[in-house]
């Protein structure tokens, strides 16, 4: 069954910040208008539900590649664009492929759509009262690492090339969450930084992620695939663009980004922009690569969805297999994390890939971190790696740094 709502349904809060990916220019004007939401085991196909509701609020989701209406109205009351959320599990069903286990946060949807007007919106406040239990993972370092040795024989094998393995834990919460998810959401580096809660705050996802799953603009559409990560030292830089293991994965990754933006009917031709280029977010150096291709005026949102989620760099090659094998070893599902979250636009689309990204639903709170598993990898590298990316998360959620290096 699928859910869209009007104002007079339920009571929307005011969002914590601005939403992920949404323009500079809305400032903290952002009032929810009407959601839609679809959770795994609804009807339909939720690439082209959410797009139909998207297109039902006069938001040009048919046709993307065309140039949109940039001097849409900034007055109060004027629709400035949605928030979209989609799930890994969604990205799944959007392609007929092996979605994971259930979502340790079923409170979430798995896509989720918001329409925003510009208003005058109540602040929040600054107050925290929030205090963190602690962590509990749902699996063991030792089983982290033999997954990833699962992995490496899977690939010994022949079955795949390359895997994204990813781990989850939670803790327990008391008090209001809103200062600690804005910290999350502070984090630097963090492309997408911000939070968006569901209807009557049940819910929140708190974004940090650096990574673009697909963005369209001017024309064209582009992904930046984010594969290889070191400290954010010197020492760091320097083994980052030295490891020869970290380059063939990135690598692996990028082909298989441009294969899937070259599924795009009337694209092309599919360009690396930039390859292997070194970033920064937070405490860590990451690699990163900038791939496009000219976009067809009548490619719509849902064909977007279906070639991208769920997205090449938290999957693996080839992408039906690699999600065969996440489904079998990671023991819970991969609920908010994984997914894209961003902003469409009147005149572009703009969605993250949901890394570095926590949930809460009233009781816990929740994380996911991992990494891209090939045949070189160290297993015990690999379960510090995921470690070094939660780092940030739980200490900007237990306040214990602002997410400076």
């Amino acid at each position: 069954m699928v859910h869209a709502h009007g104002l007079g349904d339920h009571s929307p809060v005011p969002p914590l910040g601005a939403p992920p990916g949404a323009p500079a220019s809305c400032g903290a004007r952002h009032h929810a208008l009407r959601t839609f939401q679809w959770f795994r085991g609804d009807s339909g196909d939720p690439a082209e539900l959410v797009t139909a509701f998207l297109e039902g609020n006069g938001l040009p989701v048919r046709k993307l590649g065309r140039t949109g209406d940039k001097d849409r109205p900034d007055g109060h009351g004027a629709i400035c664009g949605a928030s979209l959320y989609v799930s890994a599990d969604a990205g799944c069903v959007m392609i007929n492929a092996t979605a994971g286990g259930p979502s340790p946060v079923p409170a979430v949807p798995d896509v989720y759509a918001v329409i925003w007007v510009h208003a005058d919106v109540p602040s929040q406040g600054s107050t925290d009262d929030w205090e963190l239990g602690s962590w509990h993972a749902s699996w063991t370092p030792q089983e982290h690492a033999g997954a990833v040795q699962d992995v490496r024989d899977a690939i010994g094998r022949g079955d795949v090339y390359q895997v994204n393995v990813v781990g989850h834990a939670s803790a327990p919460y008391t008090g209001n969450p809103a200062a600690a998810l804005r910290r999350v959401a502070a984090l630097p580096g963090a492309r997408y930084g911000g939070v968006l809660a569901g209807p009557g705050g049940r819910w929140a996802i708190a974004t940090a992620s650096p990574e673009t799953l697909v963005e369209v603009r001017d024309g064209r559409v582009i992904t930046r695939p984010i594969k290889g990560t070191r400290p954010a030292t010197a020492a760091g830089h320097r083994e980052l663009l030295a490891s020869a293991k970290e380059r063939a994965e990135h690598i692996m990754i990028v082909d298989l980004e441009r294969n899937d933006l070259a599924r795009l009917p009337g694209t092309g031709p599919v360009r690396v922009d930039e390859l292997f280029a070194v970033r920064r977010w937070s405490g860590l150096w990451q690699a990163e690569s900038v791939v496009s291709a000219a976009l067809d005026g009548d490619v719509g949102l849902a064909e977007l969805l279906r070639a991208v989620c769920p997205g090449g760099s938290v999957t693996g090659a080839p992408k039906h297999a690699a999600l065969d094998r996440i489904a079998a070893l990671e023991p819970v599902g991969r609920g908010a994390s994984m997914g894209g979250l961003g902003w469409i636009g009147h005149d572009h689309v703009d969605l993250g890939l949901s890394i570095r990204t926590v949930a809460v639903d009233g009781a816990r709170v929740h994380a996911w971190a991992g990494g891209g598993i090939t045949a070189d990898s160290d297993p015990a590298d690999e379960v510090a790696e995921a470690a070094a990316k939660a780092g940030p998360l739980r200490a900007a959620l237990a306040g214990t740094v602002t997410g400076a290096a």
